[in-house]
C-alpha cells in the first residue's frame, strides 16, 4: 500500500476521531435541556400537586388499657397497688377494597416546555370485618375506646379537588384534613360512630375521590382482597409498582388495566404491624402498583438514542464515499470528508432544535432532508455527476431512514442494528469482490508479480 493510500485511510479515520468532539457538544446539549425541562416540569408541580400515592384507607380505633399493677415501695418494703395506663391504637385493614378510576390527561406549557397532569375521578368502596373482641381476647375489660376514625394518605393533599364525603354503614359522615396518623403521612381523617366493642360486625363504606397529580398514580392495595381498575386517554402507560396488572388493554385511544391482589400475596398486615411497631414504614409504602404517565420515549431521549448511532452512521457514509473514490477513480480531498462529516453532524443539532416546537417525527423529516439535500447538492460537484450525487443522496436518504425505524422499534433496535451493519458489509464486499487493491494501492497485483 502506497503513502497515498495510507495517507488517506489515516485521515478518514483520525476526522472519525474528531468529529467526535461536535458529537459529544450536542450530546451535552441534550442532557442540559433535559436538565432544564426538568426544572420546569418540577415547578409545575410544585404550582399544581406531584406524583399520587394513596394508601388506605385504614380503620384506626384509639384506646387507653388500664391496669392494677403491685409494686414493693423502696424504703418501707410495703406493697402496694398501682394504677398503669398505656396509650396505643388498634389498626384494622379492610376486608374488602375496591376502586375504579378514570383519568384523563391534559398537557400544561410553560415556555417551550409541556408536563403532563391528570385528573383521576376514582369511585372507592369495601368493608371491614372486625375480629370478635377487637382480637384483645380476655384482656378486653382493660380498655378503653376513644372515638375511632377512618385514615387515608395521599402523597399530596393540595391535588383534592372535591368536598370528600364518607358512606359509613349507612351514614354520611364528613373527612377532615389530615390523616391523623402520623405513620401515613398527609392525607384526611374521617371521626366514625363508636364501634361494637364485642367486635365481629362488617362494617361497609364507600367515598369519591377526585385527585390532581403529574407523572404517576399509585396505589396501596390495602384490602385482604384488593381489586383495582383504572381506564385513561393516555395512550403510553407504564405500569409501575410491585404488582403488574392481572389484564389490561392499550390502544392509541388510551388504556384499561385490573389489578387483583389479596393479603397472600402483599402480606401487608406484617407490613403495618413492622410500621406500628417501629415507626418504620417504608415497607407499607413500598407495596403500591400504579401508571406512570411521562412519555416513555421523548424527543431528548430519542435524539440522544440517534447519536449513539452517529458514529456507525458517519462510518457508513464515509465508506460509501470512499467506495465512490476508489471504484469510479476519482481523488476526494479530506477536506471535502470534513465538510460531509460536518453536514452529519449538524443533523443532531437541527433534530435537537426543531424536535423542541415540532413533533419528532416532523422535525427528523425536516432535518433528514435538509442534510440529504445540501450533501447531494455538494456530492454532485465532488464527484463531477448529478447522477452520482443523486445516487450518493438517495443512500443517504435510506440511511436516515433505517436510523429511524431503529429509533421507533425500541425492543428490535440491536436487531435492526446488527441486520443494517451485515447488509452493509455484505454490500461492500459484493461491489468490490473483484476490484485490485495492489493496483489501488498503486502496486502490481498478486498476478503481476507472479508473472514477473
Amino acid at each position: 500500500m502506497n503513502r497515498l493510500l495510507a495517507f488517506k485511510l489515516g485521515a478518514i479515520a483520525l476526522l472519525i476521531i474528531v468529529l467526535l468532539i461536535p458529537l459529544s457538544m450536542i450530546g451535552g446539549l441534550v442532557g442540559e435541556r433535559q436538565y432544564q425541562r426538568a426544572e420546569v416540569l418540577q415547578d409545575i408541580a410544585r404550582s399544581s400537586s406531584y406524583r399520587q400515592q394513596l394508601t388506605g384507607p385504614i380503620l384506626v380505633l384509639p384506646y387507653t388499657k388500664v391496669w392494677q399493677q403491685w409494686k414493693t415501695h423502696a424504703k418501707t418494703g410495703e406493697r402496694y397497688m398501682e394504677e398503669q395506663r398505656h396509650q396505643g391504637r388498634l389498626y384494622f385493614l379492610p376486608e374488602r377494597f375496591v376502586l375504579n378510576g378514570h383519568v384523563a390527561t391534559e398537557e400544561r406549557a410553560r415556555g417551550i416546555y409541556k408536563a403532563l397532569l391528570y385528573r383521576s375521578d376514582n369511585k372507592i368502596s369495601g368493608a371491614f370485618k372486625l375480629p370478635a373482641r377487637l382480637g384483645l381476647g380476655d384482656e378486653l375489660g382493660l380498655y378503653q375506646f376513644e372515638r375511632p376514625f377512618l385514615s387515608v394518605g395521599i402523597s399530596d393533599i393540595r391535588g383534592i379537588s372535591n368536598d370528600l364525603q364518607l358512606r359509613f354503614n349507612g351514614q354520611n359522615l364528613s373527612f377532615a384534613p389530615g390523616s391523623a396518623e402520623e405513620r401515613f403521612g398527609a392525607g384526611v381523617h374521617a371521626p366514625l360512630p363508636a364501634l361494637d366493642s364485642q367486635g365481629g360486625q362488617t362494617l361497609e363504606f364507600a367515598f369519591d375521590l377526585k385527585l390532581q397529580g403529574t407523572e404517576q398514580l399509585s396505589i396501596t392495595p390495602v384490602g385482604r382482597d384488593s381489586r383495582v381498575e383504572l381506564t385513561s386517554d393516555w395512550p403510553h402507560p407504564s405500569f409501575i409498582g410491585e404488582y403488574l396488572p392481572s389484564s389490561r388493554d392499550v390502544s392509541t385511544e388510551g388504556f384499561k388495566a385490573q389489578w387483583q391482589t389479596s393479603f397472600f400475596a402483599t402480606n401487608l398486615e406484617e407490613a403495618l404491624a413492622t410500621c406500628v411497631r417501629g415507626d418504620n414504614c417504608k415497607g407499607l409504602s413500598a407495596r403500591h402498583f400504579g401508571v406512570s404517565f411521562v412519555d416513555p420515549v421523548d424527543q431528548y431521549l430519542k435524539t440522544e438514542r440517534a447519536i449513539k448511532y452517529a458514529l456507525l452512521f458517519i462510518g457508513l457514509t464515509f465508506a460509501v464515499f470512499f467506495l465512490f473514490e476508489v471504484l469510479k477513480r476519482m481523488a476526494v480531498h479530506p477536506v471535502q470528508y470534513a465538510l460531509v462529516g460536518m453536514s452529519l453532524a449538524l443533523f443532531y443539532l437541527l433534530l435537537l432544535s426543531l424536535s423542541e416546537h415540532l413533533s419528532f417525527a416532523l422535525a427528523y423529516g425536516i432535518a433528514a432532508i435538509a442534510c440529504v439535500l445540501l450533501i447531494g447538492f455538494y456530492v454532485s460537484h465532488v464527484l463531477r455527476s448529478a447522477q452520482r450525487g443523486a445516487g450518493f443522496a438517495t443512500l443517504l436518504a435510506l440511511l436516515y431512514g433505517m436510523l429511524f425505524a431503529l429509533l421507533g422499534a425500541e425492543d428490535y433496535a440491536l436487531l435492526m442494528g446488527s441486520v443494517l451493519v451485515f447488509g452493509v458489509l455484505a454490500g461492500v464486499m459484493v461491489l468490490t469482490r473483484k476490484l485490485d487493491w495492489y493496483g489501488v494501492g498503486g502496486l502490481p497485483s498478486v498476478k503481476t508479480a507472479n508473472e514477473g
